[in-house]
């Protein structure tokens, strides 16, 4: 009888740690048009490993399968999603990555196809202005960015990283500063050509042409600099719609970078989309996000300051399949709530 009684409780409280996992599981699998509080639950499902590990020790003991094996493929769901096979083989299968890091080249890199121009880029949410000037500007000058993008630059913010000499290390600049969190702004080491903005967004969203040079033949790369709105109570729809724009974005052909707060993480179909493209994946490949192929989807971006929330990574550097990325971190910074996301490009020359 007490043997019975003990493993009761074994089977319930494993139950009880399973259950939210299993919800979650739902709503991270089926990709409907979820309400925001759903949207923003979905944020975290890789912390619910946790509790999935935890539901399978506590039914190991009672040594009932009815009990282990749906615990035990509920961690393995929590894993799979975390760590994809394809990207752990394309990690530690694939051919290093050069350890060339650094600024744009004037000499090109062999890629095994053509010749390639280097870039470090990097993206900030300054967190209405409120960032560190002189962090900022420390971190763009020992790692050699070329390229930073800034979400929610305030016109204060844009005056103290001038103070800071940002124009001396990056002379190129497209600004459009705002008090609140609506600004934003591209810096360059090379000249940049306005392209365009995405339409119908709450906040500034533009998309740049940059001219790179791969040895002596160019290597053109479009950036858009990413803010979307926030997935809160009644705003999910126009989340959903910025998301499927940026997609759009990504489906064109040719070199292409979208970098920046996409205030939307791995689990969401909507982000998820944007890598597979409206049609399914392209004759080139997915899409890459930069960080989920560094396997650093547990190094988180948000909150670094603010409610005492698990930390999600919403801050993306995403690429087009040709171009490859190396050196992904994960840099906090003073004064804002979102950590800088960088990575080293290979931006291979044109056909």
């Amino acid at each position: 009888m007490k043997r019975r009684s003990a493993s009761r409780r074994w089977h319930v409280s494993s139950a009880l740690c399973a259950a939210p996992v299993a919800v979650v599981s739902i709503f991270r699998a089926v990709p409907a048009p979820w309400p925001a509080p759903v949207v923003q639950l979905v944020a975290y499902t890789p912390w619910f490993v946790l509790p999935a590990g935890a539901a399978l020790l506590l039914a190991l003991p009672g040594r009932r399968p009815w009990a282990v094996l749906p615990a035990g493929a509920l961690l393995a769901l929590q894993l799979l999603w975390l760590f994809p096979p394809d990207r752990v083989a394309d990690r530690f299968l694939a051919r290093p990555a050069d350890p060339l890091q650094g600024q744009e080249q004037d000499t090109a890199r062999d890629t095994g196809q053509r010749p390639a121009a280097e870039l470090t880029v990097m993206s900030l949410n300054a967190w209405k202005g409120q960032a560190d000037a002189a962090e900022v500007v420390r971190l763009v000058r020992e790692n050699s960015v070329g390229f930073l993008a800034v979400q929610e630059l305030s016109p204060a913010l844009e005056k103290r990283l001038d103070a800071e000499g940002l124009g001396a290390l990056l002379p190129h600049r497209i600004s459009r500063s705002r008090d609140g969190a609506g600004g934003g702004a591209v810096y360059s080491s090379r000249p940049m050509i306005p392209v365009d903005s995405v339409d119908g967004s709450a906040f500034h969203m533009p998309t740049v042409q940059l001219e790179l040079d791969a040895g002596g033949r160019p290597a053109p790369l479009t950036v858009t600099n990413v803010h979307t709105k926030a997935p809160v109570w009644g705003r999910a729809g126009q989340w959903r719609s910025e998301l499927a724009a940026l997609g759009r974005l990504a489906a064109r052909p040719g070199n292409m970078l979208l970098l920046g707060d996409f205030n939307a993480t791995l689990d969401h179909a909507e982000f998820r989309q944007i890598l597979q493209g409206p049609d399914g994946t392209g004759p080139d490949g997915p899409r890459v996000d930069a960080g989920a192929a560094a396997l650093a989807r547990l190094v988180t971006t948000w909150p670094m300051a603010g409610p005492p929330l698990p930390g999600v990574v919403i801050d993306h550097i995403v690429t087009g399949p040709r171009v490859r990325s190396s050196g992904y971190a994960v840099l906090p910074v003073a004064g804002t709530d979102h950590a800088a996301v960088l990575a080293t490009l290979s931006v291979p020359a044109a056909d």
